[in-house]
């Protein structure tokens, strides 16, 4: 899953253009600067890469990976 402080981002796009898996996009809501910050396409398409929490020049986006609790029976 990836958190987006909407707030954060000035608009580079450096984490859509670096997906690999092409999980983000533009989100047609805007923030108090104007820009419209990433959203990601569904929850399927991210592989928790990171990719867009590296090239994030402002710290604006967070990958959180989801664990699966396996109960042993």
């Amino acid at each position: 899953m990836i958190r987006v402080k909407d707030d954060w981002c000035k608009g580079c796009n450096l984490c859509i253009v670096n997906c690999p898996r092409g999980a983000l996009q533009l989100s047609k809501r805007f923030n108090k600067r104007g820009i419209h910050p990433p959203e990601m396409v569904d929850d399927h398409t991210c592989n928790n890469c990171r990719m867009c929490e590296l090239v994030c020049p402002d710290f604006a986006i967070t990958v959180i990976e989801e664990r699966i609790l396996v109960l042993q029976v």
